[in-house]
């Protein structure tokens, strides 16, 4: 079955199936079809409710409105620590990041530099220094948050395919996260600079951002915009969200060498939640 699963995603229209899967999640009437496709995702996922703002199942306009719900007041308090989680989630992988490369799965690895879209001198920021990837599941929250308070320098959207980032897919596809479409935000912290990739994956029909609304799907050319130059300067703090997935994906974070380590407590498969303390600086 892995395989078949396999096969179908290297054969399988991307592009043209995660569109219309976008269109359709857009779709407010009829309304019967709109709280029947809501009630069918949330009964196949076992999507818990009960810390949506909204837990009525038929108060959302539409299956986006649905799918990028927020989250009641206080559910997701901030931890007293240098880092905090910014995706509920699962660590698909963590750890130092090695001759420019990032462990994918068990014996893949991909590269540093084309995860940000061949940008030689912001991948050396990075080389040698710490990464975490963190998987959303469908059942998941799907806004982003910041892990840190930071100031945005500049953001690159990479075009690419749309495999799905699940752990089957890790393991048996190369390249994963540097091959599928991306959006890469770099930040300024009180620490330094810091990378936040949101990947996109097969029916994720879009990405969002506080600052630009709508960034994925654009026109299919590699884009950098250049914020220090922007008239009004984006600075976020810590907790607040950043950016939300339309369908679930992948937050990879990069931290230079030296300025930081993980929580012992996290490894490969551990679950994560926006605001748990993530990461400490040293």
């Amino acid at each position: 079955m892995d395989r078949l699963f396999i096969l179908f995603q290297y054969f399988s229209p991307h592009q043209l199936l995660s569109r219309f899967t976008g269109w359709l999640a857009e779709r407010s009437r009829p309304v019967w079809f709109k709280n029947a496709l809501i009630r069918l995702f949330a009964g196949q996922f076992r999507v818990d409710m009960s810390e949506a703002s909204e837990p009525d199942l038929t108060g959302y306009a539409n299956f986006n409105d649905f799918f990028t719900r927020p989250l009641r007041e206080g559910v997701r308090p901030l931890a007293e620590a240098d880092i905090v989680c910014p995706a509920d989630g699962a660590i698909s992988q963590m750890g130092n990041i090695t001759q420019g490369k990032l462990l994918q799965a068990k014996g893949r690895y991909f590269s540093l530099e084309s995860l940000l879209g061949g940008d030689v001198e912001r991948a050396g920021q990075y080389a040698d220094g710490r990464f975490a990837t963190i998987y959303l599941s469908p059942r998941d929250y799907h806004r982003v948050h910041m892990p840190q308070s930071a100031r945005l320098t500049g953001t690159t959207y990479i075009p690419g395919k749309l495999f799905s980032v699940n752990g089957v897919t890790a393991e048996h596809v190369d390249n994963l996260f540097a091959r599928n479409e991306r959006l890469v935000c770099f930040f300024e912290t009180q620490s330094g600079p810091m990378a936040m990739v949101l990947v996109g994956a097969m029916i994720v029909a879009g990405i969002r951002t506080v600052w630009s609304g709508q960034v994925a799907p654009p026109p299919r050319t590699q884009q950098r915009i250049d914020f220090t130059a922007a008239p009004a300067e984006v600075s976020l703090d810590k907790g607040v969200e950043m950016g939300r997935f339309l369908l679930g994906s992948t937050v990879i974070l990069l931290y230079p060498p030296g300025v930081m380590h993980w929580d012992s407590q996290y490894a490969a498969g551990s679950p994560t939640r926006v605001g748990e303390a993530l990461g400490h600086l040293t």
